[in-house]
């Protein structure tokens, strides 16, 4: 598992810090974001989530560490998703907090973008 740091929170303002670390395992790609998803941060994940560009791209996002998640997050989620789509990959959502999982059934994301509750059932093919 290769580790990459995609945003430096040591850089951000106070009120921006989204942190967003990129795991590779095997062929899948994996993004954990730490902090919250908003209007102010929401770009540091697009970023990490534009820099995937190998062929069908698998990607899971682990939302283990997301205090808060508002329709910025949101709309991120279902591009990242329909591109990915769109080249033959997949993204999935993994471990989202209860605060998280609250917003993502609010607005029917997890009945569009698959969702698991822990890291290894959004591994598995």
């Amino acid at each position: 598992m290769t580790e990459e740091e995609v945003a430096d929170p040591q850089n951000l303002p106070q009120q921006d810090r989204l942190h967003v670390t990129a795991d590779a395992t095997d062929d899948i790609h994996v993004l954990t974001p730490t902090g919250e998803i908003d209007h102010h941060t929401g770009d540091t994940l697009r970023r990490a989530l534009e820099a995937i560009t190998t062929p069908r791209p698998r990607v899971v996002v682990d939302l283990h560490q997301v205090t808060f998640m508002d329709s910025s997050g949101i709309n991120i989620l279902i591009a990242a998703h329909r591109a990915l789509s769109d080249t033959g990959g997949h993204l999935r959502l993994a471990r989202p907090t209860n605060p998280v999982l609250r917003t993502l059934r609010i607005v029917g994301i997890d009945t569009v973008i698959d969702c698991y509750t822990t890291l290894a059932q959004a591994l598995k093919d």
